[in-house]
């Protein structure tokens, strides 16, 4: 069994996306979703199809990756799959300032 694994993500039937890891091959782990073996997100969402794949050589590294693209927005998502760095960077730029960077408020001034 090879020590790397694959980072993928499907699209599914309703139009969301689900990432996921696996050592196995992509149609092995393709198939056993539209099989509904794995019970869970992509199980009533069914038929899925594979949006994109990458191999890390490291299952960790692939694990690592699969835990950051969670946490990103459907839009930060989308342009990761197109490759569209531009996009990236622009919807990973912060709304707000950080909050180390923020003027700092002064107190009131009593007046007597």
């Amino acid at each position: 069994m090879p020590e790397g694994a694959y980072l993928y993500i499907l699209r599914c039937a309703d139009g969301s996306l689900y990432t996921g890891t696996t050592r196995a091959s992509l149609e092995t782990r393709l198939s056993e979703h539209n099989a509904g073996i794995f019970k869970g997100y992509t199980e009533s969402r069914r038929p899925v199809v594979l949006i994109f794949s990458e191999w890390f050589d490291r299952i960790t590294d692939a694990i690592e990756s699969e835990r950051k693209l969670k946490k990103w927005s459907r839009q930060k998502k989308e342009a990761f799959i197109r490759g569209d760095m531009d996009a990236l960077r622009k919807l990973a730029r912060r709304n707000t300032p950080h909050p180390s960077r923020r003027p700092q408020e002064r107190a009131p001034q009593d007046e007597d």
